[in-house]
């Protein structure tokens, strides 16, 4: 083994310190954190692109270029952050809980300036104020998720529980996403219409939610593991990137989440045209969100004896490849109606959904390699790679998805689309995410590579080390 810098890393215990022993505790306040973040990412996610084409006006390919280019500035602020965040000492509630309490209040405040709306302005007025609000809001994201997504790997050490939290973290998600896709629709619509003043009443609402979801998050969860920051002065971020590059879980996880992410954006965004406009039945998209919801509470139980059988690596894998046979399934039975092709996608939403319960563990693992690459412990730094390679998907998502639906000739000053239009939106939202999960599920299975064997190897070669270097 390859001598390291000595950066001591200590997991602090119940019996030397005042802190509780992981438990049930942490886990809801871990789910809180994603429960408060997912309020507006999903409502961002869902719907924002409608309402800036059917409020505002504004092109969807303008607004896939505003996707596109703002998220690849939040990919660079989410580096930036990660990293000042690590030249950053603990404080007496940690090193990450307070950023989430300092930020989280001017994040929810440019969440809700995203959807006002002022009558009368002209398309360049509406274009301007989409991108300062939204490019604004993303940079203010960064600085909570980035501390958020960190915290789990200081919240234990232990592989299982690491599990639990992910599962926990997208349990959170899934319960925003259940307000936001089974609520909202009733709220953001009417007579089949995105309404402005509607979508203010609803960010409004859902903002208050978020900041009381924050706020459970700081008090519930606790930082357990502890860095001696003494040695830090004596590392150079040269150190830092030669590790990164020679992280290969790290690498083929940000690949495989990248890609990911970048199709279920793209599924966010067009199954608001797909329900609309194919179907015409924009409030079935209440049942949609349901349905995404129940299978990861079905999933959910189901995770933790799965994963401590046959791995990480294998659940999720095996989850996101029945989500491609059903995304190919939909696209070859186009004359479906809304409810039966609802009942068919509620196992796709299943498949991806383990591969989401699973995900933010595998982050953890790259996390506790690099440290075993190198003897660094930088969490913040490498969660803000692998939350960069997620804002760059979304990235490409954005702006693939507003090119195609204005490729497929969307026109929302039409009363009714083309029937060419309704056929490109059901392909974009059935035939595009069968290929991409695909290409997902090979990468995991082929190129990720840790396993459950390798993975809990990891996890007694790591202990062993943080004993040598003590």
């Amino acid at each position: 083994m390859a001598q390291h810098a000595k950066t001591i890393v200590t997991e602090t215990t119940a019996e030397n310190t005042n802190f509780r022993k992981f438990g049930m505790k942490d886990k809801i306040g871990y789910l809180l954190g994603d429960f408060g973040n997912d309020f507006f990412f999903i409502l961002v996610a869902s719907f924002l692109m409608v309402y800036y084409t059917d409020v505002f006006h504004i092109n969807p390919a303008a607004v896939g270029g505003l996707f596109l280019f703002a998220r690849l500035w939040d990919a660079v602020a989410d580096v930036t952050w990660g990293r000042f965040i690590d030249t950053r000492k603990a404080g007496k509630n940690g090193k990450f809980k307070p950023w989430i309490f300092r930020m989280s209040f001017p994040l929810v405040i440019s969440g809700v300036l995203m959807f006002v709306h002022i009558p009368g302005m002209g398309n360049g007025f509406y274009l301007a104020w989409a991108y300062a609000t939204y490019i604004l809001w993303g940079t203010l994201y960064s600085t909570v998720n980035i501390p958020y997504g960190s915290m789990a790997s200081v919240i234990t050490s232990d592989p299982v529980e690491r599990t639990s939290l992910s599962s926990w973290r997208t349990l959170g998600g899934n319960l925003a996403g259940l307000i936001i896709n089974v609520v909202g629709p009733m709220i953001l619509f009417v007579d089949n219409k995105a309404d402005a003043n509607h979508f203010l009443v609803g960010a409004v609402i859902f903002g208050i939610l978020s900041i009381a979801c924050y706020m459970g998050c700081y008090k519930l969860s606790v930082e357990r593991i502890v860095v001696d920051e003494t040695a830090r002065s004596n590392v150079s971020f040269g150190k830092t990137v030669k590790g990164l590059v020679k992280n290969r879980p790290l690498i083929w996880i940000l690949i495989a989440s990248l890609t990911f992410m970048m199709t279920f954006m793209l599924i966010g965004a067009v199954n608001v045209y797909l329900f609309k406009d194919y179907f015409g039945n924009a409030k079935a998209l209440s049942m949609v969100g349901l349905i995404q919801a129940l299978t990861v509470f079905i999933g959910m139980p189901m995770v933790k004896p799965l994963v401590a059988k046959f791995g990480k690596k294998e659940v999720a894998s095996a989850g996101i490849l029945l989500a491609a046979v059903v995304y190919a399934l939909l696209y070859f039975l186009p004359n479906l109606s809304a409810n039966q092709f609802i009942g068919i996608l509620a196992v796709g939403a299943w498949g991806y959904g383990l591969f989401n319960l699973v995900v933010w563990a595998f982050v953890a693992d790259v996390i506790d390699y690099h440290e075993y690459l190198t003897g660094l412990r930088e969490d913040a730094t490498v969660y803000s790679i692998y939350s960069m390679a997620r804002k760059v998907g979304q990235a490409v998502a954005g702006g693939i998805g507003g090119a195609a639906i204005a490729a497929v000739g969307y026109n929302p000053n039409l009363q009714a689309q083309a029937q060419s239009t309704l056929d490109g939106i059901h392909t974009l939202g059935t035939l595009i995410p069968a290929i991409v999960f695909a290409v997902v599920f090979l990468m995991i299975l082929f190129l990720y590579p840790l396993n459950k064997q390798r993975t809990e190897q990891l996890a007694i070669d790591l202990a062993e080390q943080r004993k040598e270097n003590n």
